[in-house]
């Protein structure tokens, strides 16, 4: 055999092994989330599977009464990347987001709810790269099992035992200082928690209250005060909404960052401080650099860290986990037997597919209501409908444009977002991001020429 021939016969080789790898990668999940009895993780790769009560892969038999032998058909689309559905002309029918499926092969969005007759399930991409670590003791304190909430965990397990700071963001309710808590527990520090809530300084006496005083450095400071960075010596100390700082005390704050030393009101002396330093904000950072509302190098220095908390909309896997969560500690504060709610089918969709702008406190709040009004009959969609609202036709794509994702883990999920989504600007839409954080990115990760890491 000739050179040439030798070397395209192991061309040919090398093709088919990187074909066979990537079909038995995950790159996909669907977690079945009722009824709980039926509750599981399965991972969906490139050469797809079938769902139903006799399917060959047990982990994909579902045994329900509403579920047909063989129910629902899930496979990959090469072209577009991404999974499509059809159904295979069940008995009780397939839903995706609401709307009946039929034979012909539907794309599947990621946070997709899935209804196989009366099994409700939510598909996830996930990124090729490993996608969990070994979390367990870090899942009682972030919980939730949704591909966003895996991809967070890691993230704070590669944080917390740095000392730099670390930003946290998200929207309200997501659960910010969970995060927080979960980098000061696994930072290997003893020292305290100290957490301050910025927003509720008061602006006379906000540098005080952070750095402390020495006596009669004002009016009133009859005693010398440590201040709360020199309270958390050994620790961390969490400031939450940093996005409400003052201009004033936004150079004093990088100071205190960059010389690791905190100088008292009214002091000539600076005193060195040992604590984690750990931020968050629901407020749009890099928007408010660019409008000269935060400081740019204050910003550069408190995200060397950046951890994004993403929405319950963005961890639709999890919302049945926090309602059996949340109904505990609502019976629990009121010394009441914890008797699990009953529901439909059609309600857990309902349910999942609800629009949660104040997110898990919004959750809390559908749960209050649940407990109290909620007879011994199963819940239905009437009553989800009645508590969130009904969605509507087109609400499905509206919601999704404004969810802010967590970023992505590495080059390849960022290269195959920028594909499917067709471009920097709607990757930056689905991200739920400005265009110049998708470029940040791209940098970061050395896709247009910037240094990589």
């Amino acid at each position: 055999m000739s050179d040439d021939a030798k070397k395209s016969a192991r061309t040919v080789t090398l093709t088919r092994h990187a074909t066979s790898v990537a079909a038995r990668q995950a790159v996909g999940v669907v977690t079945i989330v009722h009824p709980p009895e039926l509750a599981r993780r399965i991972e969906l790769r490139r050469d797809g599977l079938t769902l139903g009560r006799e399917s060959e892969d047990p982990e994909c038999a579902l045994d329900h009464a509403t579920v047909s032998r063989r129910h629902l058909a899930i496979s990959w689309d090469g072209r577009s990347h991404a999974h499509v559905v059809a159904d295979l002309e069940s008995r009780n029918g397939s839903w995706l987001d609401g709307s009946a499926l039929s034979s012909a092969r539907s794309a599947v969005r990621d946070g997709a709810v899935l209804r196989v007759g009366g099994v409700v399930a939510v598909y996830e991409k996930v990124a090729l790269a490993a996608e969990s670590v070994d979390d367990a003791a870090l899942g009682e304190i972030i919980a939730g099992e949704s591909a966003a909430m895996r991809r967070l965990r890691r993230q704070i397990v590669q944080a917390a035992g740095d000392p730099s700071p670390a930003l946290i963001t998200g929207p309200t309710g997501a659960g910010k200082e969970h995060v927080a808590r979960a980098l000061h527990r696994l930072s290997g520090r003893d020292g305290p928690w100290v957490a301050v809530n910025v927003a509720e300084l008061s602006p006379q006496l906000a540098e005080s209250q952070l750095f402390g005083h020495v006596r009669g450095a004002f009016t009133g400071a009859a005693q010398a005060q440590t201040g709360l960075f020199r309270a958390a010596e050994g620790g961390t100390i969490f400031l939450d909404e940093i996005g409400e700082l003052s201009l004033e005390l936004q150079p004093k704050l990088l100071r205190v960052i960059q010389e690791r030393e905190v100088r008292p009101v009214g002091a000539t002396r600076a005193e060195p401080f040992d604590a984690r330093i750990v931020a968050a904000t629901q407020r749009d950072l890099v928007a408010d650099v660019e409008a000269d509302r935060f400081r740019r190098d204050l910003w550069a220095r408190l995200s060397l860290w950046e951890l994004v908390v993403p929405p319950l909309s963005a961890r639709r896997a999890d919302i049945l986990g926090w309602v059996t969560r949340l109904h505990a500690r609502w019976c629990s504060e009121r010394g009441r037997p914890v008797e699990p709610l009953a529901w439909t089918a059609e309600a857990v969709e309902a349910l999942l597919l609800a629009d949660f702008p104040d997110n898990l406190r919004g959750l809390d709040r559908v749960v209050h209501r649940l407990a109290v009004e909620q007879a011994a009959a199963p819940i239905t969609r009437e009553t989800i409908e009645g508590l969130v609202g009904k969605r509507g036709a087109g609400e499905g794509e509206a919601a999704q444009a404004v969810v802010r994702r967590a970023p992505p883990a590495d080059a390849a999920e960022l290269s195959i977002v920028l594909e499917r989504e067709g471009g920097v600007m709607a990757a930056a839409r689905w991200y739920g991001c400005d265009r110049r954080q998708v470029y940040r990115w791209m940098d970061a990760f050395g896709l247009r020429g910037g240094p990589a890491g």
